[in-house]
Order: C-alpha cells, then structure tokens, then sequence
C-alpha cells in the first residue's frame, strides 16, 4: 500500500511523532493507522525513560485551567513540552485537562517529593516516630515503619506519587511516561495553584521531566 503525505500528517497529529517514524511506522503496518500509533507508542516507552531523565528545553505547552461547576474551586497547571506542534497535539491537551481535574480533586501540595522542604519532612517523621504503637519496638523494626508511614505520606500530598484520579492503576508519574512515549518528546507539570473559595491560592513549583 502507498503511503500518502496525508496518511503521514494524520499520524503525526495521532502521536506527535517525527514524519519520519510516522512514515515507517505506516509502512510497517501496511498503512493501518492505529497499528502504526500502537507500533510508536510501544517503541516511544523504550525511550520515555531516557527522556524523562535528561534536562531538556522545554519552552512550549499550555497554561489549562479548570473550573469546578459551582464555581467555588479552580486549577491554574502550567504543563511544558519541547515544541509547539507537539503542545497541539490532542495527546497533549489531553493530558493537560487530566493533570488540572486531577489536582481540583486529589489537592496535592507539591510536584516531586523532592519539592517538599527538608523541614517538613522532618517534622512529619518525628511525628511519626513518636506514635505511641510503636513503643517499645526495636530500633530497625520502627525506622522500616516509619519509613512506610512516610512513603504513604508522600503519596498522599505529592503530585506525581498520586494514584491517577481516572485510572488508579498508575500513578501521575506513570501517566507522565506514557504521554512521554505517546507524543515522543519530553513534557514536564512545572507548577499548579489550587483556588478554593474561601482560602489562599497554594501554588507548588517543580521541575519534573
């Protein structure tokens, strides 16, 4: 089967891949479009991690705001990616809207549990290690609960160790891997502020990739 201009661009815009890997991908497949998303989707996971891992410019994306609908609750997210015509792409704004309903439901406090100050943390393990079950435990036994209780903690308040508000099989951060490989190029959730009738605005800032 030829493979189109046509067919390239509708992939292109499917996926945010490169023309040429829609164009392989489309030749692989025999020009089946979904085979070929699926085919670039599987390839791009391979790949998500080492992007996800690198600094990268990231100078493109939306601002998404969601709006409760009574009015009383509002998300501002900025989420980034390296291009505009990837910040186009449904994949995208999809998972910028997810990301905004998200934090109006789940109220995370921060990005990254690297983002939640030293302080903090410290004053949520002394709490911790003073519960009164864990009296009389010894040393080790209470520093592994501790640290669990701590885990549990993070992921209560920390953006990216959130189960999915959507899909409670994968975390914020797993959801940001799979975007990553979806659209081929790196994205990052660089701050929110939640407003909520009645009190302040809480903004995080982060820095995650």
């Amino acid at each position: 089967m030829a493979i189109t201009a046509a067919m390239v661009k509708e992939l292109r815009e499917m996926t945010g891949a490169g023309p040429l890997d829609c164009k392989k991908a489309l030749e692989e497949s025999g020009g089946d479009l979904q085979k070929a998303a699926e085919s670039l989707r599987e390839k791009g996971i391979a790949k998500a991690q080492k992007k996800l891992s690198k600094g990268r410019t990231m100078n493109e994306g939306v601002i998404e705001v969601y709006q409760h609908f009574n009015k009383r609750m509002a998300v501002v997210v900025e989420v980034n990616c390296e291009t505009d015509f990837v910040a186009k792409t449904d994949n995208f704004q999809n998972f910028a809207k997810d990301i905004a309903l998200h934090i109006s439901s789940m109220r995370p406090q921060y990005i990254t549990r690297e983002d939640v100050p030293e302080s903090v943390v410290a004053y949520e393990r002394d709490i911790q290690s003073r519960a009164e079950d864990l009296e009389g435990k010894p040393d080790n036994i209470k520093e592994k609960i501790v640290n669990g209780r701590l885990d549990k903690w993070f992921q209560d308040i920390v953006l990216m160790e959130q189960e999915f508000l959507k899909d409670d099989s994968k975390t914020i951060a797993e959801l940001l891997e799979e975007t990553v490989a979806a659209i081929g190029e790196s994205v990052q959730i660089s701050r929110f502020t939640a407003y909520a009738l009645g009190e302040g605005g809480e903004e995080e800032e982060g820095d995650e990739e």
